[in-house]
C-alpha cells in the first residue's frame, strides 16, 4: 500500500503518483485516468475507460455473432 498526500495544484487539489506507479500503468503527462465507484462503495482509479471496455465487449459479441458475414466481407 502506498501513502499518498493530497496537494494544492493551482485552485484545485491533486494527488502525485510515484514514478513506479506511472510506469506500471503506462501513464505519461497528459494521459487520462478514470475514477469509478465500486459496488462496495469504494473507488477505483484506472487508466482504462470503463465505458470503452463495455463498448468493446458489445463489439466482440457482435463480431462473434456475425463472424461468417464479416469473413465474407473481408475477401
Amino acid at each position: 500500500m502506498l501513502d499518498l498526500k493530497i496537494r494544492k495544484v493551482g485552485n484545485s487539489l491533486g494527488v502525485v503518483l510515484p514514478r513506479e506507479v506511472l510506469k506500471r500503468l503506462h501513464l505519461q503527462d497528459g494521459d487520462k485516468m478514470y475514477l469509478t465507484e465500486v459496488s462496495d462503495g469504494s473507488y477505483r482509479i484506472t487508466p482504462y475507460d470503463p465505458e470503452f471496455e463495455k463498448q468493446m465487449r458489445l463489439a466482440e459479441k457482435g463480431m462473434r455473432h456475425y463472424r461468417n458475414t464479416l469473413k465474407a466481407l473481408a475477401k
